[in-house]
């Protein structure tokens, strides 16, 4: 594309987009289901001329969703719903070769991250797709134009879902949204599997640590939390679970787990993991018991999990930086606790988050919700909504055909029997 026809765009380096388009091309190799999806869309363009707007991770994977929304005819537009996760080669890329508005930068600060939401809805999106909600939440601070055209919008977290649902219940949501994170798909792959491989590798990369013969805390035993526990686990560790849901308590004790309040593990954890979608998760008083040499990362998705106010605060004999990504804080008493990535996602700032592999089931997901949004548009209700069963199954369906594996069909007889009544 020649640059004086680029989109608007505001990406760290042009020059980056071979090397972005090799890793687009290799996510896209291990991404079969989204494939099947864009192959369609290009054929049918079920979404042609519908302005959407995404702020998700900016990463090869991401790229592949953006490129398949493409070929159904949507104009899209791109911002980075994480700093530490922008991969600069990918934007420029996107940006050049393939038009796309894409405005993202590794390390932007809070105040050029705002700026570059703001853009997107300044494009009036008639679709969102989230990480968070932020598109979303701001289009109803700011009203009016960002609100006026609105089809939906599709959620990829927990966090996200917990802020819209705030939205619901005040009576102000203006538009459907699709609960992504929520299908069983989503949880199956991208949560307990896509999370439960990418937080170790990022702690590991890192850090540098061996699991096998330490003590991990998981803090919060939702499908991530249960896939970290699960994998610490194979890795050798000891795992405590610390959990506010009963429920979620009871199935982590049996499941083998030990399972105590946070106050007490952080007495005898060497690695810590906040998975819980919540704030100060661990605070003063948690790092006031810890072991010398204790490691802190955060598996949830925004940086408040962990209270760095209060950490900084009791960092009385300093803080240096050990590692690129390990920031130690030396406590008045000698004790080092060791924060990776500044507290921000660590399978993201620390490593590549989730492989493609798990990521294909989610945007395959992302992208039939999208379709789902635009072929009902006016007839779904406003509100938080599940994504439709049929989606779920299709992408399910599309995973173990790109796996090779197959499945039984039930007989006449025993699809009569399951639809009797008596």
């Amino acid at each position: 594309m020649a640059r004086a026809s680029l989109p608007p765009h505001d990406i760290a380096d042009l020059s980056l987009a071979d090397a972005g388009s090799a890793r687009v091309a290799w996510a896209g190799d291990q991404m079969p289901v989204l494939g099947r999806v864009r192959e369609r869309f290009a054929v049918e363009r079920p979404l042609d001329g519908i302005r959407l707007a995404a702020c998700l991770h900016v990463t090869a994977e991401t790229a592949n969703l953006i490129l398949a929304l493409q070929s159904g005819g949507a104009l899209t537009a791109l911002c980075s719903a994480n700093p530490l996760s922008t991969q600069d080669d990918v934007a420029s890329a996107l940006v050049l070769e393939h038009g796309v508005q894409v405005r993202a930068l590794r390390g932007e600060s809070l105040d050029t991250y705002a700026a570059h939401v703001r853009a997107l809805l300044d494009g009036a999106p008639q679709v969102t797709i989230d990480d968070g909600a932020d598109l979303l939440v701001t289009a109803h601070h700011v009203g009016g134009e960002a609100l006026a055209g609105l089809i939906g919008g599709t959620e990829e977290t927990t966090t996200g879902l917990v802020r819209l649902r705030r939205l619901e219940e005040r009576g102000v949501l203006a538009c459907p949204v699709l609960a992504v994170n929520e299908a069983h798909t989503e949880r199956a792959l991208n949560d307990r599997h896509g999370t439960g491989q990418s937080a170790l590798d990022g702690i590991v990369r890192a850090s540098h640590v061996l699991l096998a013969g330490h003590t991990v805390v998981v803090l919060g035993y939702g499908a991530a939390g249960q896939g970290i526990a699960e994998r610490a686990r194979g890795a050798g560790a000891a795992v405590i679970v610390c959990e506010v849901d009963p429920l979620h308590a009871l199935e982590a004790r049996m499941g083998g787990y030990d399972v105590m309040p946070a106050l007490r593990a952080a007495e005898r954890g060497d690695i810590f993991i906040t998975v819980t979608g919540s704030c100060r998760v661990l605070r003063g008083e948690h790092f006031e018991r810890m072991k010398d040499g204790a490691l802190l990362a955060n598996a949830g998705h925004f940086d408040v999990e962990l209270d760095l106010e209060e950490l900084g605060g009791l960092a009385t004999g300093g803080v240096r930086q050990v590692r690129p990504l390990v920031e130690q804080h030396t406590l008045a008493d000698g004790r080092r606790l060791n924060l990776l990535a500044g507290g921000r996602v660590v399978n993201l700032a620390a490593a590549e988050g989730h492989p493609a592999a798990v990521m294909d089931v989610s945007f395959a997901l992302q992208a039939l919700c999208v379709e789902e949004l635009v072929r009902r548009r006016g007839e779904l209700p406003v509100g938080v909504l599940q994504v439709p069963a049929a989606i779920d199954r299709e992408v399910g369906r599309l995973k173990l055909d790109a796996l090779g594996v197959e499945i039984d069909e039930p007989t006449l007889e025993q699809a009569n029997y399951r639809e009797s009544w008596g």
